[in-house]
């Protein structure tokens, strides 16, 4: 259970508390009545502060102007793709970094930089490589080859 749901939970109790204590002859009244208030208001805002944040992805893609070595390359890239059934072409192409689960737009980017591209330079890379040079646990970077492969399963 959620814990922004059980903080909600306590701040409706009290309330509900608030609520027959106005209604019955309480003694000191109305020093409940503003107690269980405010102890409603303050659970009810740390439930707020414990909901989960809400990420939005935005996904930019950048286009690099050609060079000479670029040009090269993405000829003998063509030439390779011509090989392969059109199907995992197409699918290979929707599949991004940031589909591995653990993976955000900034890791995508230091993956970049060390030369992993796509998901399938993830999934053949060693988790012991990766751990060293992103400075994260060997075991993270495990779930995040595992995840890879199960992608690349998929499609």
């Amino acid at each position: 259970m959620r814990t922004d749901y059980a903080l909600y939970t306590v701040a409706i109790i009290f309330f509900i508390i608030t609520g027959i204590v106005c209604l019955y002859q309480v003694e000191y009244r109305e020093l409940w009545m503003v107690a269980t208030a405010v102890l409603g208001l303050f659970f009810a805002g740390v439930g707020y502060t414990q909901r989960p944040k809400t990420t939005k992805r935005v996904t930019v893609e950048a286009t690099q102007p050609a060079t000479p070595a670029t040009e090269v390359a993405t000829a003998t890239t063509t030439t390779v793709q011509e090989e392969k059934p059109s199907r995992e072409g197409a699918e290979a192409k929707t599949l991004k970094l940031t589909d591995v689960k653990g993976i955000g737009t900034k890791r995508a980017e230091q993956l970049k930089a060390i030369g992993i591209t796509e998901i399938e330079d993830l999934a053949k890379a060693s988790a012991e490589d990766l751990a060293s040079k992103l400075k994260v646990s060997p075991k993270t970077t495990g779930k995040w080859i595992e995840e890879a492969k199960k992608l690349l399963e998929k499609h």
